[in-house]
């Protein structure tokens, strides 16, 4: 009786042992399947013009990082199930934890460059580009050394696999420094969509009698708004997670979550450009005067707050090249036209 017990309890204490790395590898399997299909249908969709897009290269290099993270996820969690006793190496491990929590700071930068659409290199004045990105570029240092601090502390815990695995609990409970990364997180993103969202409501203000570009600028609010609101709901979840839950095995899923889902939106809005101007391609410009439209407020930046000229809008207009222009506040002297834009966006 007394053996049957122990088999029973010894049965149990593995199956609680390796719950976890089940978890682990269920969400990295799902959420890394969903992704291969994005990215096939991406390259469906794209052109030899929109490869060109720096959207669509950072896009590809984000599922490039998030699906290794997703094999080291099972790598290292497959060991731990299969082979209990026989961990992966300590690199492995310090290279599955880098890819976690070191990616994100990738992720919100592609949503930080459809500022760039806004405020494009060549035609904005130095100055109002360092009052734009001032914020931003020190959020992200910021965040580069405290991730960087985070990981060293852990890494010094324990020099074996098995002992920074046994530390994950002692680190992991309120540690000030994840709580500072997920809070400037929000901060970050917060502040890049909110530029963005406003300065495409002042811009876009002249056009709004074309029920198309209408539709298409609330189109492109809503994804803006999905791509903050999802990541903001899991920062706020792994907070929580991290100042009342003492295992690192919910928040750490949640964290492992997060990143799959803040890629596949800034992903599913690139799929949406690249469907509508795909679908758009070879369809008529649009009205003269949509183009020289002047701002309501032209005699002054609400950003720099200087000086500006007429601006040219361009939202979504087509011609033979399949791509995609959100923006541009070029110097009247020098018009802006689509041929001659190179630098295009997705949002």
């Amino acid at each position: 009786m007394s053996s049957a017990t122990d088999s029973e309890a010894a049965i149990s204490a593995f199956v609680n042992a390796i719950h976890p790395s089940c978890d682990y590898i269920v969400v990295s399997a799902a959420f890394s399947a969903c992704l291969f299909t994005l990215f096939v249908v991406l390259v469906a969709l794209s052109t030899k013009e929109s490869r060109r897009c720096l959207a669509f290269r950072l896009n590809v290099l984000a599922i490039c990082v998030v699906s290794v993270t997703g094999i080291l996820t099972g790598l290292i969690n497959g060991q731990a199930i299969f082979h209990p006793f026989n961990p992966v190496s300590t690199s492995v491990y310090l290279a599955a934890v880098v890819f976690t929590v070191f990616p994100p700071l990738l992720y919100d930068s592609i949503l930080l460059t459809r500022l760039f659409a806004i405020y494009p290199f060549s035609t904005t004045p130095p100055i109002t580009l360092l009052k734009i990105f001032a914020f931003p570029f020190c959020v992200k240092c910021t965040r580069v050394v405290v991730i960087t601090v985070a990981t060293h502390d852990y890494f010094g815990s324990g020099m074996t696999t098995e002992a920074l695995i046994q530390d994950q609990s002692t680190v992991w409970f309120r540690n000030h420094y994840l709580i500072a990364e997920w809070t400037m997180q929000i901060a970050d993103n917060l502040y890049s969509v909110s530029l963005f969202l406003y300065n495409l409501h002042i811009r876009t203000s002249p056009i709004k009698r074309a029920r198309s570009i209408a539709e298409r600028i609330r189109q492109i609010f809503y994804i803006s708004v999905a791509n903050f609101i999802f990541p903001l709901i899991f920062n706020v979840a792994q907070i929580i997670f991290v100042m009342i839950d003492r295992s690192p095995t919910t928040g750490a899923t949640v964290l492992l979550i997060n990143n799959y889902i803040t890629v596949m939106g800034v992903l599913c809005a690139t799929l949406w450009f690249s469907g509508s101007e795909r679908v758009r391609a070879g369809s008529e410009a649009l009205p003269e005067y949509m183009l020289n439209s002047r701002r309501p407020n032209s005699g002054r930046d609400d950003v720099a707050g200087g000086k500006s000229g007429s601006s040219i809008i361009l939202i979504g207009r087509s011609v033979t090249h399949s791509n995609t222009v959100l923006d541009t506040e070029a110097d009247p002297k020098q018009p802006t036209t689509l041929e001659n834009e190179n630098k295009h966006i997705f949002v």
